[in-house]
């Protein structure tokens, strides 16, 4: 198994490309590992890998982020021993390290000697890795739903429904402390992508109430004014640094603008 992943991006011409696209099968492999272990049964998929998985957004992400919906579930440890079981007979060097949290389980499977194996680093000891990060105390007022993708591996996908997406990620734009390119770009996305989206409201706010959120609470009529105003300030300059390698195309960089992004806002007031 592992040599097919690295069949599959020696065709690749760029290091970006065979980075993201070795990311991508990995991150597959290990959700089919989670899927066959019973995780989607009581746990979501959310986050930017899951907006790629189920709906095909044309970024690559880093990390698998989860929402424990269920009270019935797979003890953390055992689903990360059942990883690093089925990666290792697959024939990958692995190493998994677990950090549990109160609210947060979160854990890195890393791959040893991949990178050089693969021709993206010079040091065989250079480690890749894979984050998994579920949380255990979620905000209520998600809307659930199953989907079934096939991305490298057929799984059936527990997960927020489109509006709920889209407010997790507008929860994150608003709260976070540092200027991340890709919640920008994702929400240009999801208002290009569909044009009537209003996001969960009510998952919103219990979000921002959860994470002490000092501003007005947003609402079905007023939601999108501090969105704008984040969009507003943002620094540019790092917006397009921090996303510009993880773009399936890069000239999308070009198109999804701060000023495309702020009529894309203004048209949905109209």
């Amino acid at each position: 198994m592992k040599d097919f992943v690295l069949e599959l991006i020696r065709e690749k011409k760029s290091h970006n490309e065979k980075l993201n696209l070795m990311r991508e099968y990995l991150q597959a492999y290990v959700l089919r590992i989670m899927h066959d272990a019973g995780f989607f049964r009581t746990t979501a998929f959310i986050g930017g890998t899951a907006l790629r998985f189920l709906h095909s957004a044309p970024r690559f992400s880093e990390d698998l982020d989860f929402s424990l919906e269920g009270e019935q579930h797979i003890a953390f440890s055992q689903l990360l021993k059942k990883i690093n079981s089925e990666l290792s007979a697959a024939g990958y060097q692995v190493s998994v390290t677990a950090e549990k949290e109160k609210t947060v389980n979160s854990a890195f499977v890393r791959f040893e000697s991949l990178l050089f194996e693969a021709g993206l680093s010079s040091h065989r000891d250079q480690k890749f890795s894979v984050k998994i990060e579920i949380d255990v105390n979620p905000p209520k007022g998600a809307v659930l739903r199953t989907q079934v993708v096939n991305r490298y591996f057929l799984i059936s996908f527990l997960s927020y429904d489109t509006a709920s997406l889209f407010a997790g990620k507008l929860h994150a734009l608003l709260t976070r402390k540092y200027t991340k390119g890709r919640d920008f770009f994702d929400v240009g996305w999801y208002l290009s992508k569909w044009g009537n989206l209003e996001p969960n409201v009510l998952l919103l706010r219990n979000a921002l109430k959860q994470t002490g959120w000092k501003g007005t609470m947003p609402t079905k009529e007023n939601w999108r004014q501090p969105l704008y105003e984040v969009i507003q300030k943002a620094n540019w300059s790092r917006v397009r640094q921090d996303v510009g390698n993880f773009l399936e195309n890069p000239k999308d960089l070009d198109i999804l603008t701060k000023e495309n992004i702020l009529s894309l806002l203004k048209k949905r007031d109209s």
